[in-house]
């Protein structure tokens, strides 16, 4: 090798090396400090394209999530107001059976109507204020079931069907259009007594009928609530297998860097003092 004062081969390399060792120190800091060991598609364009994928379907599910808690939520109330609507009703059949007691006198009957009325009133009322979130699924006011997000894609959809347990659904109002046309149940004589009961009983029939198909459904989107959760868990993993920094491993990695920056910094120190070497060949 030529000794020269203008050209440092030794220093040259001893210099290359120290910079590709901080690089690599700076890179495994940056692992260290994000714990990723993908932060861009500079790191691994491919590996990163897909995680954004990832990332992008489990925001989706998120919203998916967000809309069945949503549907729980009016299940849930749907669900309190009808299960005591179905309380009332059987309240309704014990005054109704009360009156229809031949023994009766108009004075009982009176009373049992004014307890009777004040039921039926709570039963509207329930079915009128079951709202959550501006959506009511009791009050007969729509036909339409409420939709759902069920899948990341929009593409699939969970139903919340309407059950109308207002008192014209339950048959329980004067209906003038009906045939033949019917009043609004009272007690006040044993054949209205008897009319009421006949209706109440048939009430009842339909509303256990329409709880249980509203149980069915808020079962279904609990069920699937679990498994969006699940699947978004795993879509968390996948995207953490390919891209999460292994920790352990970058923390031996960043020790043996910082040995390698020290004999670095040391082999340039070194190198930059041969030049000096050739003082020594010019003295006396």
């Amino acid at each position: 090798m030529t000794t020269s004062i203008h050209t440092n081969t030794s220093a040259m390399i001893a210099l290359q090396n120290l910079n590709r060792t901080n690089d690599q120190l700076a890179s495994t800091q940056s692992r260290v400090n994000t714990g990723l060991k993908v932060q861009g598609a500079r790191d691994n364009a491919a590996v990163w394209a897909v995680a954004q994928g990832q990332r992008a379907d489990r925001g989706s599910l998120e919203a998916v999530a967000t809309s069945l808690k949503r549907a729980t939520s009016i299940a849930d109330v749907s669900l309190a107001a009808g299960e005591q609507i179905s309380d009332l009703l059987v309240e309704l059949k014990s005054k109704a059976t009360a009156a229809s007691d031949e023994s009766a006198t108009l004075a009982m009957r009176t009373s049992y109507n004014d307890e009777f009325q004040a039921l039926l009133k709570s039963v509207q009322s329930f079915a009128e204020n079951a709202i959550f979130d501006g959506s009511n699924i009791l009050d007969g006011s729509a036909t339409a079931g409420i939709n759902f997000l069920a899948s990341a894609d929009g593409a699939e959809t969970i139903t919340l069907n309407r059950q109308n347990l207002t008192l014209t659904g339950l048959g329980l109002a004067a209906n003038a259009a009906a045939t033949p046309a019917t009043t609004a149940p009272d007690l006040l004589s044993k054949a209205n007594a008897d009319n009421a009961l006949s209706r109440i009983n048939a009430a009842i029939s339909t509303s256990t009928a329409r709880l249980a198909e509203l149980g069915a459904q808020s079962k279904q989107i609990e069920r699937h609530t679990t498994y969006v959760g699940k699947l978004s868990d795993a879509l968390e993993a996948g995207i953490g297998n390919l891209v999460d920094a292994d920790m352990a491993k970058e923390s031996a990695r960043l020790t043996a860097l910082q040995v390698q920056q020290q004999l670095g910094v040391q082999a340039l120190s070194i190198a930059n003092q041969s030049p000096q070497i050739i003082l020594s060949l010019f003295k006396g």
